[in-house]
């Protein structure tokens, strides 16, 4: 294959980090931070995904596979290039979390490796030590992630392409002040699609609908390529479903599809808001033609949750199979949710508090180790758990439902019919064999009763029972005789408008 022998004034600076997204909502997505800042006049596909990199942006498919056969072409030439040898194995950490190619794990960790021999980190090696951490949230090792981007932070804080990965180490440990922090440090550095993205996200997880909407949009604006754009709108059609708007999901997934048209998250966004409008032999199509292209866990349950509801057992059967048997990375609290509904309640339990004593106490894992600990016949437990998981800010429909559920079963029916009701205004479809059960237990328990509970009217003061003595009606005074001197004719004195600095200013709500 014929190289086109990225030009080193583009590779000077190496790779500062390949950053893959959160997502027990969606499938990861890109979001490095690579090289210089020249730009040649006429890119080729390998350049083009260098650049794609260093604006922050995922690059398309073809060009990361351009930019792989470039590297490796030029490192059998020359193989003490240890900046080529960070760069390639970001792409392969890169292609793996875009394809669902665990197999490209390994050889991104022995390129960093590698690079890291011809260069170590003590001689400022920062490239290689970014590749390693985000080649780590990939895996889902959050612990080694958040080593890898303090070590990078320590040495550079101004190395904007480090906060990304911290963003996703404190998010996936669950330190989400940390986070936060970490991304208002991103804002002071760096504007952008990429930052917009990240900002949209943490909006998200706190419960700010409306502001993820509007960041998410701008991510949409400041893109600067087709693959950018389509995870920009991917993004915007997942805060639309999460809101219970499958048709709004829907334009948004079709706009990044007509831009990408393998675009994997929005291929599985596009069946999951099929599906919620009733389309389901479309949402069927749809499911197989992404779990050919991108078979992650998630989608993989979605899809055998579907089938089941559909009454293609064969199919579900089939699905939750291939979840039992293949090998996943970076796939605990999704697995979880599987054994503890579809598989062996208590084995979910071991695998998710395994997971938590890792230090992996994010919103995800909480809720479900507790919904695994529910079902296992737990639900005092499992509570605590679920209350961590939506107490934090995320609006989920399906965190709420599995509250509700929990605190049904341990007869705390106010909160439970609370919550129950919560998770269908949030989202209606939100699980094609939940939702329906949720309707169900809201009508078993009914509307609330008219009387306040037993500890609220033991608060009330009760009335006074003791007779009053009756009051005896005062005498009125008697009457001045009316005189026949006329009174003066009142004057009215115009009512003087206040001026503007005498106006009290209403305090902002």
């Amino acid at each position: 294959m014929k190289t086109e022998n990225v030009s080193r004034s583009v590779l000077a600076a190496g790779v500062g980090a390949v950053l893959a997204a959160t997502a027990l909502l969606y499938a990861p997505e890109l979001a490095p931070g690579l090289f210089g800042d020249g730009k040649p006049a006429a890119p080729g596909p390998a350049e083009r995904a260098v650049l794609a990199a260093n604006a922050g942006a995922p690059a398309s498919l073809p060009d990361l596979g351009a930019l792989i056969a470039d590297r490796e072409q030029w490192l059998k030439e020359h193989p003490r290039d240890e900046a080529s040898w960070a760069v390639l194995g970001a792409a392969y950490t890169e292609r793996g979390t875009r394809l669902g190619d665990t197999a490209s794990y390994p050889r991104a960790e022995r390129a960093l490796k590698r690079s890291l021999e011809l260069r170590p980190a003590d001689r400022g090696n920062l490239d290689a030590q970014l590749g390693l951490g985000v080649l780590a949230t990939a895996r889902g090792d959050w612990r080694t992630a958040r080593t890898w981007g303090e070590a990078v932070r320590a040495k550079d804080p101004k190395r904007w392409s480090a906060y990304p990965l911290l963003i996703d180490a404190y998010n996936g440990l669950g330190e989400y002040q940390n986070a936060q922090k970490a991304l208002s440090a991103l804002e002071e550095l760096r504007t952008g699609g990429a930052v917009s993205a990240r900002t949209a996200q943490m909006y998200r997880n706190r419960g700010w609908r409306e502001d993820a909407a509007v960041a998410a949009l701008d991510a949409v604006g400041r893109a600067e390529s087709g693959a950018e754009k389509a995870a920009a709108l991917g993004r915007l059609g997942d805060l639309a479903w999460e809101r219970g708007e499958p048709e709004e999901a829907l334009a948004e997934y079709g706009k990044a599809l007509a831009l990408v048209p393998d675009h994997g998250p929005a291929m599985a966004g596009r069946a999951r808001a099929l599906a919620a409008l009733g389309r389901t032999d479309e949402a069927v199509l749809g499911y197989r033609t992404v779990l050919a292209k991108l078979p992650l866990p998630e989608y993989v349950l979605e899809a055998g949750e579907l089938y089941q509801s559909l009454g293609l057992d064969g199919d579900a059967r089939s699905q939750y199979e291939l979840l039992r048997t293949r090998t996943w990375v970076n796939a605990e609290a999704v697995l979880g949710l599987f054994e503890a509904d579809h598989g062996d309640p208590a084995a979910a339990v071991r695998r998710l508090r395994a997971e938590w004593a890792r230090g992996h106490r994010s919103v995800q894992v909480a809720d479900a180790l507790g919904w695994a600990l529910f079902r296992s016949g737990r639900p005092e437990e499992a509570l605590e758990y679920a209350k961590r998981a939506t107490d934090e800010g995320l609006r989920s429909a399906l965190f709420t439902y599995h509250r509700g559920e929990i605190e049904r079963a341990v007869e705390e029916y106010g909160p439970a019919r609370r919550h129950l009701a919560e998770a269908l205004r949030i989202n209606p479809a939100f699980s094609p064999l939940l939702a329906p059960k949720a309707r169900t237990a809201v009508a078993a328990l009914g509307d609330p009763p008219d009387e306040l509970p037993e500890e609220l009217r033991a608060e009330r003061p009760e009335p006074d029972s003791t007779p009053k003595p009756r009051e005896t009606p005062a005498t009125p005074a008697p009457r001045a005789p009316e005189t026949s001197t006329p009174r003066a004719p009142e004057t009215s004195t115009p009512r003087e408008t206040p001026k503007a600095a005498d106006r009290e200013t209403p305090k902002e709500g």
